[in-house]
C-alpha cells in the first residue's frame, strides 16, 4: 500500500525531533492530523496533537517550546481563517529568533486563484514573518520543501512557513524523504583587526559601561570578567536578564520603559559604552557617546545608534579574543558611583514598596510581584503579559542563573503569557511553570484556559487583576492626554477558572498573598491565582524627560477638570513611589 504524502511529511518532522504540533483541526488539515494520530503520540515514540482553543495561542505556545529547548517546535492551521490566526504568534516567534515550523493548509489546489470560499494566499501572507515560506504543489516537491523549511528554521533561527493544499496532501508520495541534516548551531568568531581596535578604544577611555542582551547567552563568566578587569558598571535590556543578572557584582539594573536602578545615568555618563548583543530597540535611552557594538548579525550593527567600534562575532569567541588584549584599570570610582547610586535606588524607589505593605489595600502589584519572586521554585519557568506585567516580571523576578523569563519582548502582543506558558509546560512538564497574566491580556486568550485543563497542565496562572490598560494609561498621561477607554468591569477570573476544574482563588487581601500562591503551586493540575491590585498604580521609566514631566502634569489637570481632585491625588499617592529619585 502507497504511503500518503501527509504521512511522509510527518515522519520528517518526527526525524526532525518534533515532538508535538499545537494546533485546531479542520478539513482541509484533517490529512495531516490523521497523520500524526497514525505515529500513536509521544507514549508510542510518535507525535502528539495538542488541541488548542485559537491558532494565535498555537503560534505563541510553539514559540515558547522554542526559545526554551532551542528546539525545532510546530504549530498548524487549516485554510483561510485557520492559518490567519497564526500569523500574530509568527511574528513574535520569528521576531524572538525562536525555531517554529508552521503548516499552513490551503483550499484546494484546482481552486487556487478562483476566490474560492475561504481562499487567502497564505504562500504571501506570511512572507514578513518567517524567514522562509512556500507552497507545495506537487507530491514530488513536497519532501523537498519539508526539509528546507525545518532546515531554514533551525539554521536561521526563525519562522518556517510549509503552505500545503488539502489535496496535495492526501496524495501518495512518489518521492524520496530527504535525511535531515540536523547539527549544533556554531559559533562566529570576530576579525582579528575588529578585536584590537576595540581593545584599544577600552584601554584608552577613561570610563567604560557594558549594555548586555541577550547575545550574552553563554558568556556569563566573560562579560563578568571584563567588567572586573575595567571596572565597568553593566546595565542589560529585559531580554538579557535571564542570562547577566544573576551573580553579577557589577550589574545596575536596566533602562528601556520597562526599566530600574542605575542603569540608565550608567550608560550616559560613559567614555566608552559597550553593546554585547543586544538590538535594543529604543535610541532615546541609548546616550550620544563613543559606542562599541559586538553583534552575530551585521544588519544590527548600528542600526539603533552611532557604532564606532563594530564587532561582528558572537560574545563568547569576541570576549575570548578580547580579554588579553585589555589592560587592568585601576580606577574604580566611576564603578563605585554607579553601584552605590544602583544599591540606593533598589533599596528606596523600586524596593520601597515590597517593604510593610502586607496590610495595604488594594493590593500593590510590585508587593505581589516581590512575593511572587521569593516563593517561586529556583529553576520555574516564567511568562509575562505585555504591559505593566512586564514592569513587575523585569523589576522583581530574579533570573538565578536558573530561571527563564519569556514575553513578547520585540513583537509586544497582548495575551501572550497564558499560551506560552502552556508550551513551556509542555516542554517541561515536571518544571514549574508560571504565566504572569494581566487581565487584559488573560481575557483576550481567555480560552486558553480550557487548553490547560484538558490537559491538566500543572500550569499556574498568576492574574494582576486592576480592570484597567495600566500601560496604555500611562501612556496616555505621559503624552498630556487624560486616560479614556482603558478601565473595564471587574471580572472574577478564579470563579472562571474554578468552573474549568482549575484551583483558584481570588486575593484582595495582602496578607494572604504568600499562602494563596504556595497552595496553588502545590497543586497537581493547573491553578490560578487573581490578585486584586491597585489599577492606580503605574510605572515611569527610570529616567524621565521634561516632555513627560509636562504631559503627566497636563493630564492630570485634566482629571481634576474632568473627575474632581479625589481620582488625581488617589493616583499621585500610587505612584510617588515609582517616581526615580536622586
Amino acid at each position: 500500500m502507497a504511503k500518503e504524502l501527509a504521512v511522509q511529511l510527518i515522519e520528517q518532522l518526527k526525524a526532525a525531533g518534533v515532538r508535538r504540533i499545537y494546533g485546531i483541526v479542520g478539513d482541509s488539515l484533517n490529512p495531516i492530523v490523521d497523520a500524526v494520530r497514525q505515529t500513536g503520540g509521544s507514549a508510542a515514540g510518535g507525535i502528539d496533537w495538542v488541541h488548542v482553543r485559537h491558532e494565535e495561542a498555537a503560534a505563541f505556545a510553539a514559540a515558547a517550546e522554542a526559545q526554551l529547548t532551542g528546539k525545532l517546535a510546530v504549530c498548524a492551521g487549516s485554510c483561510g481563517p485557520g492559518n490567519l490566526h497564526l500569523i500574530n504568534g509568527l511574528y513574535d516567534a520569528n521576531r524572538s529568533g525562536a525555531p517554529v515550523l508552521a503548516i499552513a493548509s490551503h483550499i484546494p489546489s484546482k481552486q487556487i486563484g478562483s476566490t474560492y470560499f475561504q481562499e487567502t494566499h497564505p504562500d504571501r501572507l506570511f512572507n514578513e514573518c518567517s524567514v522562509y515560506s512556500e507552497m507545495v504543489s506537487t507530491a514530488e516537491q513536497a519532501p523537498r520543501v519539508m526539509h528546507s523549511a525545518i532546515q531554514y528554521a533551525l539554521g536561521l533561527r526563525g519562522v518556517a512557513v510549509v503552505t500545503l493544499p488539502g489535496d496535495i496532501a492526501s496524495l501518495d508520495a512518489v518521492a524520496p524523504t530527504p535525511k535531515p541534516a540536523l547539527c549544533r548551531p556554531g559559533s562566529l568568531s570576530p576579525d582579528p583587526e575588529s578585536v584590537r581596535m576595540l581593545a584599544s578604544a577600552i584601554n584608552d577611555a577613561g570610563k567604560v559601561a557594558i549594555f548586555a542582551g541577550a547575545g550574552v547567552a553563554g558568556a556569563h563568566d566573560e562579560v563578568i570578567a571584563l567588567a572586573e578587569l575595567i571596572g565597568a558598571p553593566i546595565g542589560h535590556s529585559l531580554r538579557g536578564k535571564d542570562f547577566i543578572q544573576y551573580d553579577n557584582p557589577f550589574d545596575i539594573g536596566m533602562t528601556g520603559l520597562l526599566g530600574y536602578g542605575a542603569a540608565a545615568e550608567g550608560i550616559e555618563d560613559a567614555d566608552l559604552l559597550i553593546l554585547l548583543g543586544t538590538d535594543f530597540p529604543y535610541e532615546q535611552f541609548l546616550p550620544d557617546t563613543k559606542t562599541a557594538q559586538v553583534d552575530r548579525a551585521a544588519e544590527h550593527l548600528g542600526r539603533r545608534t552611532n557604532v564606532d567600534i563594530a564587532v561582528h562575532g558572537d560574545v563568547l569567541p569576541t570576549l575570548t579574543a578580547l580579554l588579553p588584549l585589555v589592560k587592568h584599570k585601576r580606577s574604580r570610582r566611576f564603578l563605585e558611583k554607579l553601584l552605590k547610586k544602583h544599591d540606593k535606588l533598589m533599596n528606596k524607589a523600586v524596593g520601597a514598596y515590597t517593604r510593610k505593605a502586607e496590610e495595604l489595600v488594594p493590593i500593590h502589584p510590585e508587593y505581589a510581584a516581590s512575593v511572587l519572586d521569593q516563593v517561586a521554585a529556583p529553576d520555574a519557568v516564567f511568562t509575562a503579559d505585555t504591559g505593566m506585567c512586564n514592569v513587575w516580571t523585569a523589576r522583581y523576578i530574579r533570573p538565578l542563573g536558573t530561571r527563564r523569563l519569556i514575553g513578547s519582548f520585540l513583537h509586544g502582543s497582548m495575551a501572550n503569557a497564558l499560551p506560552h506558558a502552556i508550551g513551556a509546560q509542555f516542554a517541561y512538564p515536571g518544571r514549574q511553570v508560571i504565566s504572569v497574566s494581566g487581565d487584559g491580556g488573560l481575557s483576550m486568550l481567555l480560552g486558553e484556559l480550557i487548553t490547560a485543563a484538558s490537559y491538566r497542565l500543572p500550569v499556574n496562572v498568576v492574574v494582576f487583576n486592576n480592570s484597567t490598560l495600566g500601560m496604555v494609561k500611562l501612556e496616555m498621561l505621559v503624552d498630556g492626554l487624560p486616560d479614556f477607554g482603558v478601565d473595564v468591569p471587574d471580572a472574577n477570573y478564579a470563579a472562571v477558572a474554578q468552573a474549568l476544574g482549575f484551583h483558584a482563588v481570588r486575593v484582595t487581601d495582602p496578607a494572604e498573598i504568600e499562602t494563596a500562591y504556595r497552595t496553588a503551586f502545590a497543586h497537581a493540575g493547573p491553578s490560578l491565582v487573581e490578585l486584586i491590585t491597585d489599577p492606580k498604580a503605574l510605572s515611569l521609566p527610570p529616567k524621565i524627560t521634561g516632555e513627560q514631566v509636562f504631559g503627566f502634569a497636563t493630564a492630570m489637570s485634566k482629571v481634576v477638570l474632568n473627575r474632581g481632585a479625589g481620582e488625581a491625588v488617589s493616583m499621585a499617592r500610587s505612584n510617588l513611589r515609582n517616581i526615580p529619585r536622586g
